[in-house]
């Protein structure tokens, strides 16, 4: 018994140590298997669940409500509660530059120079003791700023090397006649002060500006337009390239007078800015003491929505871009707002922050196949927000990638992110991304490469703008692009960039010479428009006659010949601006040429409607005497009655063998084989009327 007792005990010890074994491989095999599978679970939810970046956008656009600019109504920015002020620049015509003596107005290519500086820009505090946010920004950026010099049009001030010369007095008579056109109060001294620009535009790092006239207002045909100011500044250099962290400009357009004149912001949709700005440019020009041409004239355009902030639309180019611009910009403006609802519902934005790994390696696409660092950032509650709609084509991802070209210096492409509408990246790397963020259903996430150097400055930038996005609409300075888009350019200037510039002294404006200056002002343009909408000439001539001041030209052809102005307005405006488009213009054309070519018809007696076929070979021979030029295009002399001899003929000729005809075309087909002998010999219209009466 005590044998069979001690077996069994022996037995049973055996049976529990074997069990003992297998539930502890059991238990360790559940504990490391049981994590991975459901680790694969998640990566397998997170990869194949149904979020659809593309209808995401989709979704976000239609909840924005936003439709394209002309289905747009006066209703919809009233809703949006559009708001939008200018601020028009335009180069003085003057023989020197502002602050020196070189010549101004002689550019050169980009590769004509003569030296090249080097520098590097930091910012400075103002009178209070602060520094500029975009001073700061600019100076994150670190940025090796290279300009190229032409001996022809520069000197020792433009590099800062000489105290500025005292302010060229033509520029400041031309700015002054233009701030009494715009009915500002005329200030009684000059203060120049500095404002900064750290971009590398200026090399001084800021640029000499002096206010000259505040609350004004301008008459627009539909309504008034109230002015803040008009200052005259110093122009900046022009770019030429801009990668990484070197930037190159050319200085032949830097110091060149400027005038800058800003509005409130009292346009409420975006036909009213483009209407305010071309008028403030036809009133610049109406002067004719402003430069014309590609560069001589930039608008910013400034523009809010209800709830949102000024975001500034920085050198528009042409003012046809202006409307979809502001339309865009509105919306953008108001997408980031319901942006700002949606992230302050999921999370607090205190609370929120990045979070990153290192991935350099772990990918292999070509993209960042000479990539020096790689970087995976999780945003934390931002699904949905990355493929958000923001403007036309472009969505809120687009945004973190503006910011990191301009401030980090990461060239485009610059990020991948998780709702790309067509992803860069494969299911195997995009599991490899999610292993590493561990990112939760309700985040989002992104990557990024560029120089090792880069990355803090790149990270930051993700975090800051992401940070934004709870506040709704950051105060910015964006470019225009010609689809009526816009991208990041710098952060939005405050007061803090502008100081006194001790160089150079108060000048007092003397009553006198305001009021001589007030004898020689032109016409006010409201008074030009109501001119020519009396005279009945087409609406859709104006903008070619202001753009091109050709009124007074108009006003000097009408009053020597007494052609009827409809026909002149019609001429200038349309057949003159075709033939410049098509016949091999050369700039600047001399439009006073025209005032002499009417003359001469009517001294030898000929047709005003001659000079439309002498138009094609005078736009292309300008200097052609104008008796050359008949003999060019074939012109002879015929009596009315010749003329009108060949209708019976030419009536008999085109009925012979018909038995229908159609008076229409019967009428067309005369005049035009008697158009070429009667133009010049007599008016077109009694010769089509004649007809008539014979048909």
């Amino acid at each position: 018994m005590e044998i069979a007792t001690l077996n069994e005990k022996i037995y049973c010890s055996v049976f529990l140590t074997k069990k003992s074994f297998w539930l502890t491989l059991l238990y360790r095999m559940t504990t490391f298997f049981v994590p991975f599978l459901f680790l694969n679970l998640g990566i397998q939810k997170r990869t194949c669940m149904s979020f659809s970046s593309q209808k995401n956008f989709n979704e976000s656009r239609k909840q924005t409500g936003y439709v394209p600019r002309k289905e747009a109504t006066q209703k919809t920015y009233d809703q949006l509660g559009f708001m939008s002020g200018l601020e028009v620049h335009q180069q003085l015509l003057t023989n020197e530059k502002l602050f020196c003596h070189c010549p101004a107005g002689i550019y050169n290519d980009d590769d004509d120079f003569n030296a090249e500086i080097v520098r590097h820009m930091r910012p400075t505090l103002s009178e209070l003791g602060e520094y500029d946010g975009t001073a700061l920004m600019e100076f994150k950026t670190r940025k090796e700023i290279t300009y190229r010099i032409n001996n022809e049009n520069a000197c020792t001030y433009e590099i800062d090397d000489t105290p500025p010369f005292p302010l060229n007095r033509e520029a400041l008579e031309h700015a002054l006649e233009i701030s009494m056109l715009c009915k500002l109060n005329i200030v009684g001294e000059v203060h120049i002060t500095r404002k900064q620009y750290l971009d590398g535009s200026i090399p001084t790092g800021f640029q000499r500006t002096a206010i000259l006239g505040i609350e004004g207002e301008l008459e627009l045909p539909h309504k008034k337009i109230r002015l803040i100011q008009l200052s005259i500044e110093e122009d900046a250099c022009r770019e030429i390239s801009d990668i990484g962290h070197k930037r190159i400009y050319k200085t032949d357009r830097l110091g060149m007078p400027l005038i800058e004149t800003v509005t409130y912001p009292d346009c409420v949709n975006p036909e009213e800015v483009r209407e305010a700005c071309n008028y403030i440019r036809f009133l610049n020009r109406s002067t004719g003491k402003v430069r014309t041409g590609i560069g001589a004239g930039r608008e910013d355009v400034n523009v809010s929505c209800k709830g949102g902030t000024r975001v500034e639309i920085k050198g528009v180019a042409h003012t046809k871009w202006i409307p979809e611009l502001t339309h865009n910009e509105v919306f953008r403006q108001w997408a980031l707002l319901r942006i700002k609802r949606i992230l302050n519902k999921r999370t607090s934005a205190t609370a929120w922050k990045i979070s990153y790994q290192d991935i350099s390696g772990l990918l292999r696409i070509p993209l960042l196949k000479n990539a020096g660092k790689v970087m995976a950032v999780k945003l934390p509650d931002f699904q949905g927000v990355l493929s958000h709609f923001i403007q036309p084509g472009r969505m809120f991802a687009d945004e973190l990638s503006g910011r990191l070209k301009v401030i980090a210096c990461l060239e485009h492409p610059n990020l991948i992110h998780s709702e790309e509408l067509k992803p860069q990246l494969g299911k195997e790397d995009r599991e490899k991304i999610i292993r590493k963020l561990q990112p939760g259903e309700k985040d989002g996430w992104l990557v990024i490469w560029g120089a090792e150097a880069d990355m803090p400055t790149a990270l930051e930038t993700i975090e800051e703008r992401c940070r934004m996005a709870f506040d709704g609409v950051p105060k910015e300075t964006r470019k225009s692009l010609p689809d009526g888009t816009t991208v990041f350019e710098r952060v939005l200037p405050g007061a803090n960039r502008m100081y006194p510039d001790t160089d150079s002294i108060p000048i007092p404006l003397d009553d006198q010479d305001i009021e001589r200056i007030g004898q020689h002002l032109p016409e006010e343009m409201i008074a030009r428009y109501n001119t020519l909408k009396n005279q009945g000439v087409p609406e859709d001539v104006y903008t070619f006659l202001f753009s091109k001041n050709l009124f007074p030209l108009m006003e000097k052809i009408i009053h020597e010949t007494d052609i009827p102005p409809v026909y002149i307005g019609t001429f200038l405006g349309e057949k003159l601006k075709f033939a410049l488009h098509h016949y091999g213009a050369r700039w600047p054309f001399p439009f006073k040429i025209l005032s002499p070519l009417f003359a001469l018809l009517k001294e030898n007696q000929l047709h005003h409607q001659l000079a439309e076929s002498m138009l094609p070979t005078i736009v292309a021979y300008p200097k052609m005497e104008f008796d050359s030029v008949l003999t060019a295009i074939g012109f002879k002399r015929h009596p009315e009655k010749e003329i009108l001899a060949h209708i019976p003929i030419l009536l008999s000729k085109f009925r012979e063998g018909k038995i229908g005809i159609d008076k229409v075309k019967e009428h067309n087909w005369i005049m035009g084989h008697l158009r070429k002998t009667a133009l010049g010999n007599m008016d077109l219209s009694v010769l089509s009327e004649k007809l008539r009466q014979l048909q």
